[in-house]
């Protein structure tokens, strides 16, 4: 049977599921600390300020590889960036279960941040080469739909073995299945579809159509100046590298303060935060898979990518500001939730958007230009939990935390509704890359 006739395999499904069950693991390793906060500072006398400070330790680390991981994604495949990272990662998490103090605790959340930095980054770059454009967003969707998936279960199941063996034995667990996932990416996860025996030619095919030609080869790829001046001048990636970082500071203070804000703010037990933490996780994996299916249907319906990404971005983002803003206000402990889970729900909604238009954009240099915007989300990842944990110090509150989410949420909808235009910068893009130009 021919490859026009033959049936297609459907193996680059198998990739994104995999890349879902690492996400599912990274983001309970990297949520877990949150719920042992409270016991973590009692055993280990720190104030709010150096828990934030340990809190924070990972975006350090993270900002330190997110984007140098991206150019080894980029140069060495992100099968070999992956082996690596996991490993190191769940070593680190495993540290975390014998810290001592205050030093050893921030080391351990520091490594941890250095081993996952390049793990996005490496999204991009598998998502570009198995996945043809219109099915982009959509394949994001699946793998990031597991950090909502993976918060909202792994708030009741952390507090579950908190409670049952205590924190330390918490971490030691979560190191453990972070290293059960290796042998199945080292045995089936590859740089590219024609490295894998599970490919047909229909479907090797398939992934082609309609893909960009400045995608490259399957060979190694080195990055020119023209590659690095797309990356750090085109306003569209400019304007996405801002949101996300917006995006970044609302994950990391609600995956690192909110179990803390319903202990304080409403005095509820370890049990009750675990199932309730839970909500706004379970809200945003609804909102990721739709938001993602959603832009893509858009792209095929209108050949736009403004209105099929940049719309749904800016959108997300209002969203967030409007449901923040009323938590200075409310007393209620569901009006609160709900706030949360409508802010949540938004800002990780458009996530799948944001490694699409990069996909869009700059096809070759995918996992770098993730890199790059990563380093945003990395800064958030240390401000974020940082500066909630000084402003909690010294006034009592977490009022400051949401008005500055709604700030920084606003301008984000500003910056994407005036400088991302990826249709524009695509089509510019091309132009230069024409014989002569």
């Amino acid at each position: 049977m021919s490859a026009a006739t033959a049936s297609a395999s459907r193996f680059r499904w198998t990739i994104i599921v995999l890349l879902f069950a690492i996400n599912t693991v990274n983001y309970v390793d990297r949520s877990a600390i949150a719920f042992a906060a409270h016991l973590i500072s009692d055993e280990l006398n720190l104030s709010a300020s150096e828990l934030g400070l340990v809190l924070g330790a990972f975006g350090i680390g993270y900002l330190i590889t997110t984007f140098p991981g991206g150019y080894i994604a980029d140069r060495f495949g992100a099968r070999v960036t992956f082996l690596v990272a996991v490993m190191l990662w769940s070593l680190a998490i495993g540290w975390t279960g014998l810290a001592t103090g205050f030093l050893m605790l921030y080391c351990a959340r520091m490594v941890l941040g250095l081993a996952e930095g390049p793990s996005f980054p490496a999204h991009s770059r598998i998502v570009e080469r198995w996945l043809p454009p219109h099915e982009r967003a959509t394949a994001m969707a699946i793998a990031l739909v597991a950090i909502p998936v993976a918060l909202a279960v792994g708030a009741p199941l952390v507090t579950y073995l908190i409670t049952a063996f205590g924190w330390r034995v918490m971490f030691f667990i979560l190191a453990a299945a972070g290293l059960l996932w290796l042998p199945a990416w080292y045995l089936l996860g590859r740089d590219f579809p024609s490295q894998s025996r599970f490919v047909n030619d229909t479907e090797r095919d398939h992934i082609a159509r309609g893909r960009d030609e400045r995608s490259g080869s399957a060979g190694k790829t080195g990055l020119s100046r023209a590659d690095w001046r797309i990356i750090l001048t085109t306003p569209t990636l400019l304007a996405g590298y801002w949101s996300y970082f917006v995006f970044g500071y609302l994950l990391f203070f609600v995956m690192t303060w909110l179990p803390e804000f319903l202990r304080k703010t409403y005095h509820l037990d370890l049990t009750q935060i675990g199932w309730l933490a839970s909500l706004p996780w379970a809200a945003a994996a609804v909102s990721l898979y739709l938001v993602g299916r959603w832009s893509d249907r858009l792209l095929v319906r209108t050949g736009r990518t403004r209105v099929a990404r940049s719309y749904l971005m800016a959108g997300s983002h209002a969203l967030i500001a409007l449901a923040v803003l009323p938590l200075l206000f409310v007393d209620s402990l569901p009006a609160a939730l709900a706030c949360m889970s409508v802010a949540v729900a938004a800002g990780l909604g458009a996530n799948p958007v944001f490694y699409a238009v990069i996909a869009d954009i700059v096809p070759r240099a995918a996992g770098t230009c993730m890199g790059v915007m990563n380093s945003g989300l990395a800064i958030s990842g240390f401000l974020a939990p940082a500066l909630t944990g000084f402003a909690l110090d010294a006034t009592g509150s977490f009022d400051a935390a949401f008005v500055l989410i709604a700030a920084f949420g606003a301008s984000s909808v500003i910056g994407l509704l005036i400088w991302h235009q990826p249709d524009r910068d695509i089509a510019r893009l091309k132009k230069l890359e024409e014989p002569g130009n």
